[in-house]
C-alpha cells in the first residue's frame, strides 16, 4: 500500500473517530431547537435563530476571508492576542520558575508557602488592583490572564522537575553532562508530561479569564465585549451565538493542543509500552 493510501485510511479513521466522539451534538440540537420552538420563551431562543444571527455578526463575509465579516476580525483578533499572549506569557514564566524551584529543595521551602497562598486567590478579586495598577486597558486584561494562568503550570513544572528519576541525573553526571545539558536533555524530557498537562488546563483558564478580563476591561471590541453588548441591548440570539462561539473555540483549542501534544510526547508513549 503505498503513502497515500494510507495516510488517506489514517483520515478516514480519524474522521470516523471525530463522527462518533460528536455524534450527541445534533442530537442535543434537535431537542434544542424542538423545546426552545414549544416553549417559544424569548430567553431560550432556538438554534436556528442563534445561527442566523451569527451569521449576521460574524459570518458574512467574503469566502477569501473564510466568511468571516469586519465586525468578526475586530473582535477575535484582540480577543485571540489577548489569550495567547497572556498564556504564552504565563507557560515561559510558569516553566522555567516550576523547574527552578522544583530542583532546589532550598528555594521550594521558601515560595511553597506563597505558591499556595497565590492560587488560592481567585484571578478576578484582584482585577480592580490590576485596574488601577495598569488601567481598562490589554495591560490589565494580560495582567488577569497571566496570574491565573501561571499556577497550574506553575505546580505541574515544579512537581515534574522534582521527582525525575535520580539515576538518570547520576548517569548524565557520569557522562560528563553540565548542568544545562542535564537540564535540556533529562530534567526538561523527563518533566515533559506534567508539564504538558499543566499547560493543557492552563490553556482552558486562558479563554476562561479572557472572557472576564474583556467583561470589565474592554471598550470596542472583544469577544468579551460583544457578549456584554449583547446582553446589555436584549440580544438574546446574539448573547447565546457569543457564548457558543466561545464553546466552539474552547473545543478547538483544546482539540489543536492534544494533537502537539500527542506529537510531542510521542517518545513517552513508545517507552511506556516497552516498559
Amino acid at each position: 500500500m503505498t503513502n497515500t493510501a494510507v495516510s488517506g485510511v489514517r483520515w478516514a479513521g480519524r474522521a470516523r473517530g471525530l463522527a462518533v466522539r460528536l455524534w450527541a451534538v445534533p442530537v442535543v440540537v434537535a431537542v434544542w431547537e424542538a423545546a426552545a420552538r414549544a416553549v417559544e420563551s424569548v430567553y431560550f431562543p432556538p438554534p436556528s435563530a442563534i445561527l442566523a444571527r451569527l451569521r449576521e455578526l460574524w459570518f458574512s463575509g467574503p469566502p477569501a476571508r473564510l466568511f468571516l465579516s469586519d465586525a468578526a476580525i475586530a473582535d477575535f483578533v484582540p480577543s485571540l492576542g489577548h489569550l495567547f499572549g497572556g498564556w504564552a506569557l504565563a507557560c515561559l514564566g510558569g516553566i522555567a520558575l516550576g523547574v527552578a524551584i522544583g530542583r532546589s529543595r532550598t528555594l521550594a521551602g521558601y515560595v511553597d508557602p506563597l505558591i499556595e497562598f497565590g492560587r488560592a486567590i481567585p484571578p478576578p478579586t484582584l482585577i480592580p488592583l490590576f485596574i488601577v495598577l495598569f488601567k481598562a486597558d490589554t495591560r490589565m486584561q494580560l495582567a488577569t490572564i497571566v496570574y491565573g494562568v501561571i499556577w497550574p503550570v506553575l505546580v505541574n513544572s515544579v512537581d515534574g522537575a522534582r521527582y525525575v528519576d535520580r539515576l538518570h541525573i547520576e548517569t548524565a553526571r557520569v557522562f560528563g553532562l553540565s548542568r544545562a545539558e542535564r537540564l535540556v536533555m533529562v530534567i526538561l524530557p523527563a518533566a515533559a508530561p506534567k508539564i504538558f498537562a499543566g499547560l493543557r488546563l492552563s490553556l482552558s483558564l486562558a479563554l476562561i479569564l479572557m472572557v472576564v478580563a474583556e467583561l470589565v476591561g474592554s471598550a470596542t471590541s472583544g469577544i468579551g465585549y460583544e457578549l456584554i453588548y449583547t446582553q446589555q441591548n436584549f440580544d438574546l440570539p446574539g448573547m447565546w451565538g457569543t457564548i457558543a462561539v466561545l464553546g466552539v473555540l474552547g473545543f478547538l483549542l483544546n482539540s489543536s493542543f492534544l494533537v502537539v501534544e500527542r506529537r510531542t510526547l510521542s517518545w513517552h508513549r513508545r517507552a511506556g509500552r516497552k516498559g
